[in-house]
């Protein structure tokens, strides 16, 4: 019975072990700013919050989709190469925890330096020095104004200051298309101040009009 028991004890401790002991290794597809899967593999980056994929912040007085930006740097940092990420536990999601490298790149590390994430204090004050760092810089979302993301998981929005929607007047970031526009003139606008090239091929048929079918 004895012998049993501590088999019981231990068993877990030994399962524990190994979880903060795995090591997964792959090329790694983001699924948001703090998300990447490795082999259909969830890994959440340790000690950090990026913007949700649907959040949006504001700089300039211009509203624009800083989850996706976020999603976008993560993805641009890692391209093709393989990540190494060490885990340390499971979230209540079924994800593991982890700190994922690229080469000697601390990931996670790098989207709070580069201001796409957030130093998640609740359950780690790692990363609290790349966050000063990025905030001084004026980096990412810290050069204008958001709602930390954990308050925005709850409902708390930006009180936004521009008509403008998300990202339709900020031609530099992420791909557009013509359904991102309420009205031509919008599309328009944008379309010129994207310049010469057409880099979003809002004009298909190349006769400088951008987005026809809203007219």
């Amino acid at each position: 019975m004895i012998m049993h028991t501590r088999v019981a004890v231990l068993l877990p401790i030994l399962l524990w072990q190994a979880a903060v002991a795995e090591e997964i290794v792959g090329r790694a597809s983001v699924t948001d700013g703090d998300t990447v899967v490795i082999r259909s593999e969830r890994i959440r980056l340790h000690g950090i919050d990026a913007p949700e994929s649907a959040q949006t912040c504001e700089a300039g007085g211009k509203v624009w989709r800083c989850g996706q930006q976020a999603s976008l740097a993560l993805a641009d940092k890692i391209g093709r190469l393989p990540v190494r990420c060490e885990t340390f536990q499971r979230d209540r999601y079924g994800r593991a925890i982890a700190i994922c490298r690229q080469g000697q790149t601390d990931l996670n590390r790098w989207m709070v330096r580069n201001g796409w994430a957030l130093a998640y204090r609740r359950y780690s004050t790692d990363y609290v020095a790349a966050e000063n760092e990025a905030k001084n810089a004026g980096l990412g979302i810290w050069q204008g104004r958001f709602v930390p993301p954990w308050n925005w998981r709850r409902g708390k929005r930006l009180a936004v200051t521009s008509p403008a929607r998300p990202d339709t007047m900020l031609p530099s970031g992420a791909d557009r298309n013509c359904g991102d526009f309420q009205t031509w003139q919008e599309a328009q606008e944008f379309f010129k101040a994207a310049g010469l090239g057409d880099p979003h091929r809002l004009d298909r048929d190349r006769d400088g009009v951008a987005c026809e079918g809203l007219q």
